[in-house]
């Protein structure tokens, strides 16, 4: 009787536990359907994947257009357990990223290229606080005062002159002067260090560790970033700093079937501390033995010992902040462009416009400069055309939300992705009529609101406390190149061996950057004057710039 008493009473007990939880999931089931219906409209998810298995592995961009178009411009979607929040509207963006920053200056948690690849010292993927103010101070007083642009300009000059020289000796060899006149600007701003070939050591170790960096960083092998789990139990995350830092989490060890990404990750990072490390220890024994050319790099090392000495963490630090200078100014630049020389190759009558008006305003014994800008009004619309139709970095860096926020009455979570659908900003038709087409006469004749609220350069570089700071000398680097190209030299569509144009195709390569895909163009001097031109700048701007000791 007591067993069965006993035995009835434990039968109670689980059915009422039972039905407890049956009642807790109900309330729970109708209380998560409640938050998803606060939060903004999206795509149905599934179990587990959430809305990740709708993304195609190329141009993502494309497929959160898509919702934008079903949704509206603030769409909700979740990829595994990482609630999404994807923005289409340069308002939308500005409202949350801009006006509430200081909710949405943080970064998700980039496990591969942080943890594991090692690009945690780097201000793009630094966690918004004390470090990042750090960094961004350093790289807003490089880049943003007027008084330092003033004195990179020497610099540009030289190497926007030396691009010119090399389209008029070896014009098929175009893509490698882009390259090499980006690379050299950026290399001895940041280092001191000047660049006179694609062979330079530093170029090619940089080049070599941004191309493994796309490979290891492939979509298949982003998984890690949304289920910290893949990272092995033995997993030691030895940090930029030096530290070893273990994480105890169970997960796929090295040698499991699916775990190649991690094996290319480690490979990688080895480049990128090489990258990191090489260019700054030249600086390092240069200023020892006082021979360093001006740098970023090298006012940041002079600082700290007149301030008493570098301590092994601030040591890091002045390597991630240059290092972001090169990774990140870099590749923007070079299809920004290729773009400009691709649209401008599509559209001869957008090109002979621009030439009309720099011949008009500059003259034939003169190149372009900065200050012929404010009379250039058609080139402007031009380069504002190419960042919108071939934004550089078509969604942006991903900020988080790091604390709840209602938004148009809509829950936005704690810890959301956010992603500005950069591509689609700069592609709305509602926006930009016509957005397949180029057309800078788009940018002509607008009333001043108009002109701030559609000028591209106002969406591709980013939003709030996390936008380029390098915004200013990265728009004044391409002006002066396309200006310079624009006032001395023709582009034509090349030849195939019959003599028949070769006309590319207005077409973009998937990825983090948007390149045109290759492609070529026939270069040639306007005349002999404009050849002999570029050589005298070419020679004068020698004689302005100190060479490196």
């Amino acid at each position: 009787m007591a067993f069965l008493s006993m035995l009835s009473a434990s039968v109670s007990l689980v059915s009422a536990f039972v039905l407890a939880i049956i009642f807790l999931r109900a309330v729970y089931a109708r209380n998560g359907r409640q938050d998803m219906r606060r939060y903004p409209p999206g795509p149905p998810a599934l179990p587990v994947l959430g809305n990740a298995h709708l993304l195609p592995v190329e141009y993502q961009q494309r497929k959160l257009a898509e919702w934008a178009r079903t949704y509206g411009d603030v769409v909700f979607a979740r990829f595994f357990r990482t609630p999404v929040v994807v923005l289409s509207s340069r308002e939308a963006a500005v409202d949350l990223l801009e006006k509430r920053s200081a909710k949405y200056s943080d970064r998700p948690r980039f496990i591969l290229l942080s943890e594991i690849m090692g690009w945690d010292s780097v201000l793009n993927n630094l966690p918004y606080g004390d470090r990042f103010r750090k960094h961004r101070k350093w790289l807003q007083d490089a880049f943003v005062s007027k008084p330092m642009l003033a004195t990179y300009r020497p610099i540009q000059r030289r190497e926007t002159y030396t691009l010119l020289s090399g389209l008029c000796d070896t014009p098929e060899l175009f893509m490698d002067h882009i390259k090499r006149w980006a690379a050299a600007t950026i290399m001895e701003i940041a280092y001191g260090h000047r660049v006179t070939s694609l062979e330079d050591k530093y170029i090619e170790l940089a080049e070599r560790t941004t191309v493994e960096t796309v490979k290891a960083g492939s979509p298949g092998s982003m998984l890690v970033d949304f289920f910290p789990i893949c990272m092995s139990p033995s997993h030691h995350v030895l940090s930029s700093r030096g530290a070893d830092q273990t994480r105890s989490v169970k997960g796929i060890p090295l040698w499991a079937p699916g775990s190649g990404f991690k094996h290319r990750a480690y490979y990688v990072r080895g480049l990128i501390r090489q990258t990191l490390d090489t260019p700054f220890e030249m600086v390092k024994r240069a200023l020892l033995m006082g021979t360093a050319a001006p740098s970023f790099t090298a006012n940041l090392l002079e600082e700290a010992n007149a301030a008493g000495g570098l301590t092994e963490d601030h040591e890091e630090d002045i390597k991630g902040a240059a290092g972001v200078i090169y990774a990140a100014g870099t590749d923007t630049t070079v299809t920004a462009l290729k773009s400009f020389v691709l649209a401008m190759l599509l559209h001869p009558e957008v090109y002979k416009r621009a030439q009309s008006e720099i011949d008009q305003v500059v003259g034939p014994d003169r190149l372009p400069d900065w200050d012929d800008a404010d009379n250039l009004p058609y080139l402007d619309a031009v380069l504002k055309e190419v960042f919108r139709w071939n934004a550089p970095v078509p969604l942006g860096v991903p900020h988080r939300a790091q604390s709840d926020d209602i938004y148009r009455g809509y829950r936005i979570p704690e810890g959301a992705m956010m992603i500005p659908n950069i591509w689609w900003m700069t592609q709305d038709p509602n926006v930009y009529p016509e957005p397949e087409k180029f057309l800078p006469e788009r940018f002509l004749n607008m009333s001043q609101d108009d002109a701030q609220r559609t000028d591209p350069r106002n969406i591709v570089f980013g939003f709030g406390r996390r936008i380029c700071p390098g915004q200013a000398f990265a728009e004044g680097s391409l002006w002066l190149a396309a200006s310079n190209i624009i006032a001395t030299m023709d582009i034509t569509y090349a030849k195939d061996d019959k003599g028949r144009d070769i006309v590319p195709e207005a077409a973009f390569i998937s990825g983090f950057v948007s390149h045109p895909k290759a492609f070529t163009c026939a270069f040639r001097s306007r005349n002999e004057h404009a050849r002999k031109l570029i050589a005298s700048m070419n020679a004068a701007a020698f004689d302005e710039v100190p060479t490196e000791a």
